[in-house]
């Protein structure tokens, strides 16, 4: 079978959970140092006071999900590994190569799982260091934004409250910034690293099979919905050595004939450059719907085009952003110091349940997937 980063999406959803349910504690965390003697004239003065108790709460918090996201990417990874090899296998079983393939018995690749650990860990250091300072520095926010509004008689000092850790919740924890520049949440950066590091650990155990018996050239899937990185390759034959760029080669028909001193068939091949080139342009991304297959000479054909009348890869985003509302509004449920606001938040979470629900009914290629609505545990 192909390999896609498909194949490891169940995978980055579990490390996801483990972000998402911290993000939810750290947001209950500080709605509870908020409230606390809220009626108090010295109410000011405590929250100042308590900083260095919800400091030592939050760097808790942030310790074990640390602890606990490294235990589970690690496994994810080996996981992921094994999936890329199995689907290598099931794709050649049936030839001789393939037969050699199920015959060995071969371990991860312990070096490929440490090395993509490692990336991992690169890229999600800066978070942990980020979520404390976050959260305190939103801590420290409302309460002067309060002080000050209560002072000028605007507001009552749960009012404003209020109103500050709904922005909050709102947002979540963000300042998250990629190599590319862009601005993420929490856990929606989280699941991006993760999806990436496990993905790629799928295509190199497959990778890695394909290579042990000398299959050099794979070929990308016509997947529904691509994006615009991807349109490129799609279709397309690439090679896993180092040659780039568009050129045709001639190589041994993968089926020769049996009798003796029979001629050695040739067929052309178009390849349009190699693996890495065309991940490097963005092929695999994140969330990406492609996938690869050993590519056998005189063998292998064009796959089918997908069609998808209706349906655009833009109404896939737009999926993703309901999601995203639909869990900033949970999380400003979890953030709610009064009935009043946590009815009004409740009504959005279903307002946009039902924007969903009427999204998703409206396109026949789309699937909702209620783990991606969810914000941990509650």
């Amino acid at each position: 079978m192909p390999v896609s980063p498909a194949l490891a999406e169940d995978l980055a959803a579990r490390v996801r959970e483990l972000y998402e349910d911290a993000q939810l504690s750290l947001i209950t965390r500080i709605t509870a140092a908020i409230e606390a003697d809220i009626d108090s004239p010295r109410w000011a003065e405590l929250k100042l006071a308590a900083v260095g108790n919800l400091r030592e709460a939050v760097e808790a918090i942030a310790d074990a999900l640390q602890q606990d996201a490294d235990g589970a990417v690690r496994e994810a990874l080996v996981t992921a590994y094994n999936r890329g090899r199995g689907a290598a296998v099931a794709e050649i079983g049936a030839l001789d190569i393939g037969r050699e393939l199920v015959a060995r018995d071969v371990l991860p690749n312990a070096s490929a799982v440490d090395r993509l650990a490692a990336s991992y860990a690169d890229d999600t250091r800066p978070l942990y260091v980020r979520i404390t300072r976050a959260v305190l520095d939103a801590f420290r926010g409302i309460v002067a934004r309060v002080s000050g509004g209560v002072l000028l008689g605007t507001d009552t000092r749960r009012q404003a409250s209020q109103r500050a850790l709904d922005q909050f919740a709102q947002r979540g924890i963000t300042g998250f910034t990629d190599r590319a520049g862009r601005s993420w949440e929490l856990g929606a950066y989280a699941e991006m690293a993760v999806r990436s590091v496990t993905a790629r650990a799928a295509i190199e155990g497959h990778i890695d099979a394909l290579t042990e018996v000398r299959i050099g050239l794979v070929i990308v899937s016509d997947a529904p919905l691509n994006c615009p990185l991807c349109e490129q390759w799609e279709g397309e034959v690439l090679t896993l050595g180092p040659e780039q760029g568009p050129h045709t080669v001639r190589v041994k028909h993968t089926i020769q004939p049996t009798q003796l001193l029979a001629r050695t068939r040739t067929v052309a091949v178009h390849i349009a450059g190699s693996l890495t080139e065309a991940r490097a342009t963005g092929l695999f991304h994140p969330n990406c719907r492609h996938s690869l297959a050993a590519y056998l000479p005189g063998v292998t054909s064009r796959p089918p085009h997908h069609a998808t009348p209706g349906t655009t890869y833009a109404d896939t985003q737009r999926q993703r952003a309901i999601e995203r509302h639909i869990r900033a509004w949970k999380r400003r449920q979890a953030a709610s110091i009064d009935e009043k606001a946590f009815r009004a938040a409740g009504a959005k979470v279903r307002q946009w349940q039902a924007a969903m629900r009427e999204h998703v009914a409206a396109h026949d290629d789309l699937r909702r997937k209620s783990a991606r609505e969810q914000t941990g545990a509650h």
